[in-house]
C-alpha cells in the first residue's frame, strides 16, 4: 500500500540530512512506533524495512529504543512454557 503524506519542507530537509531519504525514515519512525505500541511484531517490522534477519530486525530496534519490557515473570513463564514442550 502507498500512502501519500505532507510534510513541512524543513522537516523533509532535516530528515533528507540524517537518513538520505525521507520516504525511508519515515517508514522506519512508523515501524518503530507500531512495534512500540504493539500493534505490528518483529517479523512484520523485518518485512516492512525489507531486513535480510532477525538479527538486523533486533539491532535496527535497540539502535531505535524500541525496547519491550521483558520482566523476572516474562522470563519464568516462558521457561515453563519450554520445559512444558520438551516434556520436562
Amino acid at each position: 500500500m502507498n500512502v501519500a503524506i505532507e510534510i513541512p519542507d524543513e522537516v523533509a530537509r532535516q530528515l533528507q540530512a540524517r537518513s538520505g531519504e525521507v520516504s525511508r525514515a519515515v517508514l522506519e519512525a512508523v515501524a518503530v512506533e507500531a512495534y512500540r505500541s504493539g500493534t505490528i511484531t518483529p517479523l512484520q517490522v523485518q518485512q516492512m524495512l525489507g531486513l535480510s534477519s532477525r538479527w538486523e530486525v533486533e539491532s535496527f530496534l535497540r539502535q531505535a529504543g524500541a525496547y519491550h519490557e521483558y520482566t523476572m515473570a516474562d522470563l519464568e513463564q516462558d521457561i515453563a512454557a519450554i520445559r512444558a514442550a520438551s516434556g520436562h
